[in-house]
């Protein structure tokens, strides 16, 4: 964009409106004529600029990580016994990766099985005392207090067993978390506990990572999250090599906004397949977009009695349309927003014999 004349307002204005009102005259009778027989008016046409602008790109640094990761843990604790499996290796879902050995674990579950074994056999042997005593009751042998307080013991151990059951349920599963398998097919990120060490319950134990996507988060201040949105794409420059053309990402989480002044705000950015590798350095380029003034050609400012006004061709016809000059620069004149849009085609030159409606042939 050009700079602002240094002029006074008058010496301005005053050239201003000598353009205008030159360039608002029309031909005599044989050109009025000639539009009467729709006959194409040759003018040139230049476009209206402004609008909504990007500025530059402002780049914000992350680290290029799986889209699909786990930190695994065992949910009790023990010593690690076996980890058959080693940094890096790719593995399978349901795959073992380390077994953990607790001496409570397996004895807890088989005391819990015999528990319940030993309450089933009683609650069998009362449901058949309660049958036999239910036929001898039909004979008037047993009384019905009797036979209620066998059915009572009867219920009460039927509950007992219940009981037993979820007991087993919890041993059988605190013996099964003592093995750690595979969630995912995956590759083995990070081994971080050692054979024979001891491992507390939630204690990260290895990291696995899928090598089927990328991503890269983040963190931008709270004023750019306006110009961010699900769905945008973003350019994404690896810093190890800055020659390197971009690869383009997704934005696909952002994060909301916080009532802590000066907090940084995540935002993640997905990469397309085969682009970048875990662990590189990038820099993702978000561009914020500000509003710019319109702007038409100066020499396509029309005044007359009615005002200032530009011709706009839409289907090879011009439209007088009426504007609000702003102020000058350089060779473009900024007008307020109204009917004019970007990129419009406004004509600059041949207006001394053009009219509203007129057919014009675009040079």
């Amino acid at each position: 964009m050009s700079l602002t004349l240094r002029h006074s307002p008058f010496v301005l204005v005053s050239a201003l409106l000598a353009v205008l009102s030159v360039s608002g005259c029309r031909g005599g009778g044989t050109e009025s004529g000639e539009n009467a027989e729709n006959t194409p008016v040759a003018v040139r046409v230049s476009a209206v600029t402004g609008g909504q602008m990007e500025e530059i790109p402002l780049r914000f640094s992350g680290i290029v990580r799986a889209a699909q990761r786990a930190t695994l843990t065992f949910q009790v604790s023990g010593t690690l016994k076996e980890r058959p499996v080693e940094l890096g290796q790719t593995v399978k879902p349901g795959d073992v990766l380390a077994r953990l050995y607790n001496p409570a674990l397996e004895p807890a579950r088989d005391s819990a099985a015999a528990r319940l074994d030993e309450l089933r056999t009683q609650f069998e042997q009362a449901q058949r005392e309660w049958e036999r005593s239910s036929r001898l009751h039909q004979r008037g042998v047993v009384s019905e207090q009797t036979l209620e307080q066998i059915a009572a013991r009867r219920d009460s151990l039927r509950a007992s067993m219940a009981t037993a059951e979820a007991s087993l349920a919890e041993a059988t599963r605190l013996l099964e978390e003592s093995v750690l398998k595979a969630p995912f097919a995956g590759q083995v990120e990070a081994l971080l506990v050692e054979r024979d060490e001891f491992v507390a319950a939630g204690q990260p134990v290895m990291r696995l990572s899928s090598p089927l996507g990328r991503e890269v988060e983040v963190r931008v201040p709270a004023h750019l999250l306006g110009h961010v949105r699900i769905g945008q794409e973003l350019p994404v420059w690896l810093v190890q090599d800055r020659n390197r053309e971009p690869a383009t990402g997704t934005v696909v989480e952002i994060a909301q906004g916080s009532s802590i002044r000066g907090e940084l705000h995540p935002v993640l950015v997905s990469l397309p397949p085969n682009s970048l590798s875990s662990g590189e350095p990038v820099e993702v380029g978000i561009a914020p977009v500000r509003e710019s003034a319109i702007t038409v050609p100066l020499l396509a400012v029309v005044r007359d009695s009615t005002g200032t006004s530009v011709f706009r061709v839409r289907d090879q016809v011009a439209q007088r349309v009426p504007v609000e000059v702003d102020r000058v620069i350089g060779e473009r004149v900024m007008v307020h927003p109204g009917a004019l849009s970007p990129g419009d085609q406004v004509v600059y030159a041949g207006m001394t014999r053009l009219v509203d409606g007129d057919t014009v042939e675009v040079r």
